[in-house]
């Protein structure tokens, strides 16, 4: 059968998929009461689009919605969700953030270096490659990916001259990995009360941002008419056409006048990303009209339309995974696999340590390995208030990615030549 290549019908059956879950989810007896108390519902937004996908019902190469839900609804839902946000609440979370996401960043680097070691003594004979065919070239790759984003990696390609036409498979890799580690988390998040119990973790401030969100959220409600509603969706599209035009120029201005930004094998290369400055500019919009009237749009719904542009989100990332594709590259699957383990292992024992919530276990890891297109997926999903949490976490993220995947990558160099 071929795939849907009508992104119309695509988008369609994303809606479907959305619907399914979220009509099933609020039934509240019965096989799917039981369902839900296993699955979370959002883990099922995720995982129906990976199944069609899986089966070639719809194509993630052929189809563009992933495209537009993170180039238009993304920064459209982060507006949306940001309006009503209260920054000293926010930096009332505290330091165990910042601890999180520089936990998550270092269980990369150490991570891609003890990998290559545990495998070399099963495999020594992936790591004999020479030039740019070393494997460590490749996995450079996935530690821009992993810390920073497309354009970390895409600047490891460059600085560490891998080959391009085995690039493929780190490709490959870096979804099929990246994937299953953010279902794990989508689940864990519906188990999130069990396991802060067993972290131990204080939650207090937390729960005070989503109560004040929420408490004004209910204060600041009311029927909302067809007037509230365009001039709502007239402030979020109009927040993403200028942070579309704001980052054009931003990006244009940096690579025309600084050599550092245009090179694509500098540590500053990062800034010349369109997308990290369209979100950064739509969060930072976001901000600003949080300290205005428009704060009150929270009161018609501001935050739940932004949560419908997330789930889209949601379906959109995981109709990018290929189930089949995991049995594609076993090794190198293998290597992605022990790598996101010590990353996820560190987390675990820095949390338990500092007794962090999981929240910030699971935003910090996505800060890093997500990056700025599923960190506030992860975090609205415990409460749209949190999204902007997320956002401001993987703009960390760019900034260290180079910096943090050149570090890992010659760490790999060394262990692959022991």
């Amino acid at each position: 059968m071929m795939p849907f290549t009508n992104d119309a019908i695509v988008f369609g059956i994303l809606m479907i998929s959305l619907g399914f879950v979220f009509y099933t989810e609020s039934i509240k007896e019965g096989f799917w009461y039981k369902f839900y108390k296993v699955i979370p519902g959002l883990l099922m937004c995720y995982f129906i689009p990976a199944i069609f996908n899986s089966l070639g019902i719809i194509s993630s190469e052929e189809s563009q919605t992933y495209y537009i839900a993170s180039r238009y609804l993304l920064p459209a839902a982060l507006l949306l969700m940001t309006l009503s946000i209260d920054l000293k609440a926010i930096y009332n979370l505290g330091y165990k953030a910042l601890i999180m996401f520089f936990t998550g960043t270092l269980g990369i680097i150490i991570g891609g270096p003890i990998s290559i070691l545990i495998l070399s003594m099963f495999f020594p004979e992936l790591f004999n490659g020479a030039g740019p065919d070393a494997i460590w070239r490749g996995l450079s790759t996935l530690a821009g990916s992993w810390i920073g984003g497309g354009a970390n990696q895409a600047a490891m390609l460059e600085i560490f001259e891998y080959n391009p036409q085995k690039y493929g498979g780190m490709v490959l890799v870096d979804i099929v990995v990246a994937n299953i580690w953010m279902a794990m988390i989508l689940f864990g998040i519906g188990k999130k009360k069990s396991i802060n119990k067993w972290l131990k973790a204080d939650t207090s401030a937390i729960e005070e941002l989503k109560e004040k969100v929420t408490s004004f959220s209910n204060s600041s409600k009311r029927i909302p008419n067809l007037t509230d509603y365009m001039v709502l969706l007239a402030i979020a599209f109009g927040t993403v056409g200028l942070s579309h035009l704001g980052a054009e120029y931003i990006s244009e201005f940096l690579i025309s006048n600084f050599e550092a930004v245009a090179d694509k094998s500098s540590g500053l290369s990062s800034f010349a990303s369109k997308f990290f400055w369209m979100i950064s500019i739509a969060t930072f919009i976001g901000i600003g009209l949080s300290f205005t009237k428009a704060k009150n749009f929270e009161g018609v719904g501001a935050s739940k339309i932004g949560s419908i542009f997330i789930y889209v989100l949601v379906a959109t990332i995981g109709m990018k995974m290929d189930l089949g594709s995991i049995l594609d590259e076993p090794k190198l699957i293998l290597i992605g696999l022990i790598w996101m383990s010590i990353h996820a292992i560190l987390l675990i024992i820095v949390a338990k340590l500092i007794r962090a919530p999981y929240f910030f276990l699971a935003v910090g890891s996505q800060a890093n390995v997500g990056g700025a297109a599923s960190a506030p997926v992860v975090a609205a999903a415990f409460h749209p208030s949190l999204a902007t949490v997320g956002v401001l976490l993987a703009v960390f993220g760019y900034v260290v990615g180079t910096y943090g995947a050149m570090i890992c990558t010659w760490l790999m160099e060394y262990t692959s030549n022991l």
